[in-house]
């Protein structure tokens, strides 16, 4: 139980629960074109497992290589306490990445490209010699990249490949990459305002550490209120797939969630902090729940 306990810490859950949610919101949206005639959950839970190996690989690296920064930041984390020794960490990443490549090799081409595109920028994150994470734009590139644009173009052609036979992307998904796009942005941000004792002390110049925790709080929330925004008016706006009553008006609660939540917050306690950039993680699977609620009823 405590092995377990750990590796779910290991692991990183919101991450674990992004991935899942964007693949199977994905899933749906290519169904949505189907028909929902042929399910192919073989498919789906083979893209699921490799895209999850992937994940623990990226993530895993990073503690492995942040030890030192995560007794300071993260002292929670399985090999930063010592629940986990430096050897089972490199177990775990290496079993995982050959896991996840051993699966996309045998689905197809764009679950190839989706994983060997998320690995290459997830090592380059976090590896010498290029550690991109020392690097603002850098670091924000390689999450944005992954979370914004890769996951959702390519894992949505996976499926519309298999399911449809068709090789396009259809308006709703740009839409829902745009929105992620933007999440992605605010992630990589609001990640590094609790951190920014251990990244002063390692030299980890984050964004945070440039212009200060309270600007990058403030132009974080505008962008995703923006994006809320528009998409709320975007039924009225364009040609839409998508059920418009259910995309808009969940847009506007969560607009309205996220100005009630971000009032609570006090930048000078790590606490509501951590407990804020959470609350974006579950945006984050929101957006994704909306896009296949008002696919499904569309």
């Amino acid at each position: 139980m405590n092995f377990l306990i750990n590796f779910i810490r290991f692991s990183r859950l919101h991450t674990v629960i992004g991935t899942t949610l964007s693949i199977l919101a994905l899933y749906l949206l290519a169904l949505s074109y189907s028909g929902y005639q042929d399910w192919h959950l073989p498919e789906l839970l083979l893209t699921l497992a490799s895209c999850l190996g992937a994940n623990i690989y990226i993530v895993g690296l990073n503690q492995v290589t942040d030890v030192e920064i995560d007794r300071i930041n993260k002292p929670y984390l399985p090999l930063a306490s010592g629940a986990f020794s430096m050897r089972t960490g490199y177990v775990l990443i290496t079993a995982s990445v050959l896991f996840s490549l051993a699966i996309a090799f045998y689905i197809g081409k764009y679950l190839l490209l989706t994983v060997l595109l998320s690995l290459a920028l997830g090592t380059a994150y976090s590896l010498p010699p290029f550690r991109l994470k020392r690097f603002t734009f850098w670091a924000a590139f390689c999450i944005i990249a992954v979370r914004g644009l890769i996951v959702n173009l390519l894992l949505f052609l996976n499926f519309h490949f298999i399911v449809n036979g068709r090789e396009n992307i259809p308006p709703a998904v740009w839409l829902l990459t745009g929105a992620i796009f933007v999440y992605s942005i605010v992630i990589a941000w609001f990640k590094d305002i609790p951190d920014m004792e251990g990244d002063s002390k390692y030299e980890i110049r984050t964004l945070s550490l440039r212009i200060g925790a309270r600007r990058v709080f403030l132009i974080g929330n505008v962008l995703i209120s923006l994006v809320y925004i528009l998409l709320a008016a975007s039924p009225f706006l364009l040609n839409f797939e998508l059920n418009g009553a259910i995309f808009a008006g969940s847009h506007l609660l969560l607009l309205a969630l996220l100005w009630i939540a971000s009032k609570r917050v006090d930048l000078q306690r790590k606490v509501t902090v951590r407990r804020y950039y959470q609350f974006i993680w579950v945006l984050f699977f929101l957006e994704y729940i909306t896009f296949a609620v008002a696919g499904l009823m569309g």
